[in-house]
């Protein structure tokens, strides 16, 4: 779980839809007789994919007539690839969903919190009025929203010129265009610098438009034909029927398919070095996902119908809301994913009962009260990643990992990093290990008063805890440690995944440059980074929604979360970047931490890991992989679903699946193919694995947070987790 960008990981697999009109087939310059009527928004969970709408008894927008849709079936075709090959499971049941929807549901399909309902009547400004029944387009009405979408786009252009115009900020546009430039331009190359390869190359494209220009043409006659080419199963971009039944929007959808799938061969094909393939595969699937036809009002049916049956008040308010972010983004747009007003760290997010009983300049230590009579003796100390703010851990009441920790009889504490500012550009690793890790060790033994305690990291937290127990054995000291968890960790960056992309010498040392200046990195940065690994979910389809569709997204708990950035030190990011991306020193026994040689290799302590199949931050590989660096890799669980989903499955829900075998050896498709799959969460085995190191209890009564040598400072969440970027 990390945010990086020319950075590293945290993290982390579409709205209601506005009630449809056909396209009305009387103008008219009378104004319409009634108001539109309030919206009634239907909200789906999150988890649940957005259905194909019905549009029985619809007329469609071009002015061709819609006909019956093609069969399904259709010729071998390539998708685009969504970043890497998820592990197929062995069992017979379906696999599980995407990360996307738990993590990252359709803009406004999320549940809103079921720990404060989102308010039964949208404010106005939130909501989109129903789409008007078929009817006259009041001609007036249409001219006066275009001009007031105009008004709201100069508002919009004022907010994104005034801090460039002042020099708050200074773009690297030029410079990231260049370097995409370079990229394609050297799979270009290859394919122009033999004519034989040219041509194959333009007669594939060509050969692909001919068919569809065929196929076409015989559907306008009447003839029933297989399309050329169909999006992935997973491609929601297209789920509105007249995608299918309108024969325009169905050519353009296979035309814009054609090319997306032609271009990603061509990277795939060309016969360059790995690195600059991978950047090229990155890139060009940034292209395409930006130019695709769902992203526009004209070449859209769902938007069309929209604007046309609202008179375009739909681009009003998105026009509006532009601006909004925009000027919330201090000059970069910052796009809303979800409600924020619907959400308080510590009211509604972030409430299992504890207190603050340390703090220092780098983090706050927090003790959770207990919910049982009696716990286990051995405390738990969790380490979550500095990237992101700790409470992905401990969200609504029924998916915290801590409030459900707690509930089974442990006693918990939290490690909650500090949102640094420049006074603290100087805190590099070493900083971080002493003054964070091996403090919240140290106090966590004291306030207990227990010899030993279990050490959980996630993600970056996760090998910042792999780098503290090897330097502990290079130091000679053993601190009592039961166990360590990692959940989705990397030690091994070989297979790190597209945020290499972002991670070269020439992009780190310009990083580099611009930490120097503001003396941290900041979390928007960060945040735009791992918005860009999953564009197609994280970016599009909130600009559609948003600024095109003019609806507002509904509350969902983790993209607060996942809004919610936080800066990071330019010595501690330095150091992250350039050792472990970029270098892999940690995985080689190279890396130099506090005057020691970290070697995996001496790291003797039972550990369960925990990696998830839909990944993009810590993809399964990387972790499988990096397990094999220790002396005895333990126990290797692989989870369901992505990043934050597979890690947040709290057991009473159901969901998903996890696989356990033997040890982390050979290849991950091998282990997977031996593997024995249960349904459910991973919580409950780890729960077990636990216990069965330390079964002893002791009584509740012993463990009240700011009653032993530690008195209470706050109540958690405490205050480092509130500050805002």
């Amino acid at each position: 779980m990390t945010k990086t960008v020319a950075a590293a990981p945290p993290t982390v697999s579409a709205p209601a839809e506005a009630p449809k009109a056909s396209t009305p087939d009387v103008v008219s310059k009378k104004p319409a007789a009634k108001k539109p009527a309030q919206p009634k928004v239907a909200v789906e969970k999150p988890e649940t994919a957005a259905p194909a709408r019905k549009s029985a008894g619809k007329k469609p927008v071009a002015a061709i007539a819609a006909e019956p849709s093609a069969p399904t079936t259709a010729p071998r075709t390539r998708a685009l690839k969504p970043g890497g090959a998820a592990p197929k499971p062995v069992s017979a049941e379906p696999p599980p969903a995407p990360n996307a929807p738990e993590a990252v549901p359709p803009p406004s399909e999320a549940k809103p919190s079921a720990s404060k309902p989102a308010p039964s009547k949208p404010a106005p400004e939130a909501a989109a009025p129903e789409t008007p029944r078929p009817g006259a387009i009041d001609l007036e009405a249409f001219a006066a929203n275009l001009a007031r979408m105009m008004e709201e786009g100069g508002r919009a252009m004022a907010a994104y010129l005034r801090p460039r115009e002042e020099g708050r900020i200074r773009d690297d546009v030029a410079e990231e265009l260049t370097e995409v430039a370079k990229t394609i331009g050297n799979v270009a190359e290859y394919w122009l610098a033999d004519p034989q390869r040219t041509v194959e190359a333009q007669s594939r494209l060509i050969g692909g438009y001919l068919d569809l220009w065929t196929t076409a043409l015989k559907r306008l006659g009447g003839e029933k034909t297989r399309p050329v080419v169909e999006p992935a199963t997973r491609d929601s971009r297209f789920a509105d029927p007249e995608w299918n039944s309108n024969p325009f929007f169905d050519a353009l959808k296979q035309a814009y398919l054609l090319t997306a799938n032609w271009a990603a061969d061509m990277v795939e094909e060309a016969e360059i070095d790995a690195r600059t393939k991978h950047k090229a595969e990155f890139y060009v699937r940034q292209i395409a996902g930006a130019v695709s036809p769902s992203n526009f009002v004209l070449t859209n049916p769902e938007l069309l119908r929209t604007t046309l049956a609202s008179n375009g008040e739909n681009l009003v308010r998105g026009m509006k809301m532009l601006a909004e972010d925009i000027e919330a983004g201090g000059g970069d747009l910052k796009i809303r994913q979800t409600d924020d007003s619907k959400f308080r760290v510590g009211e509604n997010l972030a409430v299992t009962p504890g207190k603050v009983i340390f703090q220092n300049e780098l983090m706050q230590l927090i003790q959770y009260a207990p919910q049982t009579e009696s716990v286990l003796a051995t405390p738990v100390v969790i380490i979550p990643p500095w990237i992101n703010k700790f409470y992905v851990l401990d969200l609504t009441a029924e998916k915290s990992f801590v409030r459900w920790a707690v509930e089974s009889g442990l006693t918990v504490f939290m490690v909650s990093w500090v949102n640094p500012g420049p006074e603290l550009a100087a805190k590099g690793f070493e900083d971080y290990m002493k003054d964070g890790v091996l403090t919240a060790f140290d106090v966590a033994k004291k306030a207990t008063g227990a010899k030993d305690f279990h050490a959980v990291g996630y993600c970056v937290g996760g090998t910042m805890l792999a780098m503290t127990l090897a330097w502990l054995a290079a130091s000679g000291q053993k601190p009592g440690l039961a166990s360590a968890t990692f959940l989705t960790t990397q030690v091994d960056f070989t297979y790190a995944g597209d945020l290499k992309v972002f991670i070269d010498e020439e992009q780190v040392a310009s990083l580099e440059r611009k930490m120097l200046e503001a003396g941290v990195m900041e979390g928007s940065k960060m945040a735009n980074a791992f918005n860009m690994l999953r564009a197609n979910d994280l970016i599009w389809p909130y600009v559609v929604n948003n600024y095109l569709k003019g609806q507002a997204p509904f509350p969902f708990d983790i993209l607060y979360w996942n809004s919610d950035s936080t800066r990071l030190p330019a010595a501690n990011h330095s150091f992250y970047l350039r050792n472990c991306y970029l270098d892999n020193k940690l995985a080689q026994g190279r890396l130099m931490l506090a005057g020691k040689t970290l070697d995996l290799t001496a790291i003797d302590v039972p550990m369960y890991s925990v990696a998830t199949r839909e990944d993009h931050i810590a993809p399964a590989a990387s972790v499988f992989l990096g397990l094999q660096k220790y002396r005895t890799p333990g126990r290797f669980v692989l989870a369901g679903s992505g990043h934050i989903a597979g890690v947040i499955n709290p057991p009473a829900r159901g969901k998903y699946q996890y696989w356990t075998g033997g040890p982390a050896a050979g290849t991950l498709e091998d282990w997977i193919a031996k593997a024995e799959v249960h349904p459910g969460s991973w919580w409950p085995d780890w729960r077990g694995w636990i216990e069965e190191r330390s079964s002893a209890r002791v009584p509740a009564s012993t463990r009240i947070p700011g009653e032993g040598p530690y008195k209470a400072i706050e109540d958690a969440p405490g205050s480092y987790v509130k500050v805002r970027s």
